[in-house]
């Protein structure tokens, strides 16, 4: 059983329609739609492009190939736990073999485009455990407060993240997660912080932005100031912080070279996926339009490489290609 966290729509506009009528759901415009029927990924891709974001910005190539993945998990999923947070409230609800409806509206926000949206059956959504427990947000153990909900469109979790949420949801003991060393130090770190507690997201950012911002080194236990050619922060210092936020929204979570989807620090299973700043043309400055968000282990392997040719590497390797033979 696979386990997805998911929103349903720009601002989740259709949550309503998918709560009563059983289902969950994901859209394609209408445009888009005949190309993914056709399995015909470059072409979706492509014309993916050509368009924008909610946000009104030009996708990156991850984005568009996973809304190309997205119609296709909605469309397939069957015996899967799917988890969606309204408000206080803990929805679950398992996908069904019945087969997705396909239906044409107008979205009711951002640019009212034409799309088709795609309605998987499940079962009844729910917001009490399989043994009549409520689930509520508000009295979920800190560290489940991490990844029990999402930004993005969808998040498959990971096997040990998944396999908490199945007990929640059967009502089973929680208490072998409760007691793992890392979710101790979470529950102790909210009962005796005085400081404002930052979501793993906020705290990425903000790890992010220092980061970026550093301008010193330390040697011998000595501040050292650092001067380095070609890496000045052009962005204020007020709007870094914003704009990385809204690079995470534009690439929906994921990485913008490979469409992984992104870690974030406190909630993360593999440090090699945590988001790292990365900038564009490595001959240019923190600045605006020469910044991307990815993996922590492809900002290193990138390092001051020319990006088209990375992401082209990048590219063979995820689809495999054949090294010619000689």
């Amino acid at each position: 059983m696979k386990v997805y966290i998911a929103n349903f729509g720009r601002e989740n506009y259709a949550w309503p329609d998918c709560l009563s009528r059983g289902t969950v759901a994901t859209m394609n415009v209408v445009a888009a739609q005949p190309l993914w029927e056709a399995g015909d990924r470059e072409s979706y891709i492509d014309f993916q492009l050509r368009g924008a974001t909610a946000r009104g910005v030009k996708p990156t190539r991850a984005v568009a190939s996973r809304w190309f993945n997205l119609m296709t998990i909605i469309n397939e999923t069957e015996g899967d736990l799917w988890i969606h947070k309204d408000k206080d409230q803990i929805w679950w609800t398992i996908s069904s073999d019945q087969p997705s409806k396909f239906e044409t509206l107008v979205e009711p926000v951002w640019r009212n485009n034409e799309v088709v949206i795609c309605h998987k059956p499940c079962q009844p959504w729910s917001k009490v455990s399989r043994i009549g427990n409520r689930l509520e947000w508000s009295t979920l153990h800190p560290k489940a407060k991490d990844f029990l909900s999402t930004e993005s469109t969808l998040q498959k979790l990971g096997d040990e993240y998944a396999d908490y949420a199945i007990a929640l949801i059967n009502g089973d003991d929680l208490s072998f997660w409760h007691g793992l060393p890392k979710w101790q130090q979470k529950t102790k770190n909210s009962k005796t912080s005085t400081a404002v507690i930052f979501n793993p997201r906020q705290k990425s950012v903000a790890i992010m932005a220092r980061t970026a911002t550093s301008t010193t080194v330390y040697a011998n236990g000595q501040e050292v100031v650092r001067t380095v050619k070609n890496k000045d922060l052009l962005v204020p210092d007020l709007e870094f912080e914003p704009y990385i936020n809204s690079l995470l929204d534009e690439q929906d979570g994921l990485c913008a070279i490979s469409g992984l989807p992104l870690q974030f620090h406190g909630a993360e299973d593999d440090k090699a996926m945590l988001c790292s700043l990365d900038r564009i043309d490595s001959s240019k400055h923190y600045e605006y339009g020469n910044l991307q968000v990815v993996c922590q282990f492809l900002n290193m392997w990138k390092g001051a490489r020319d990006n088209t040719e990375f992401c082209r590497l990048v590219d063979i390797l995820q689809q495999g290609s054949p090294v010619a033979q000689t």
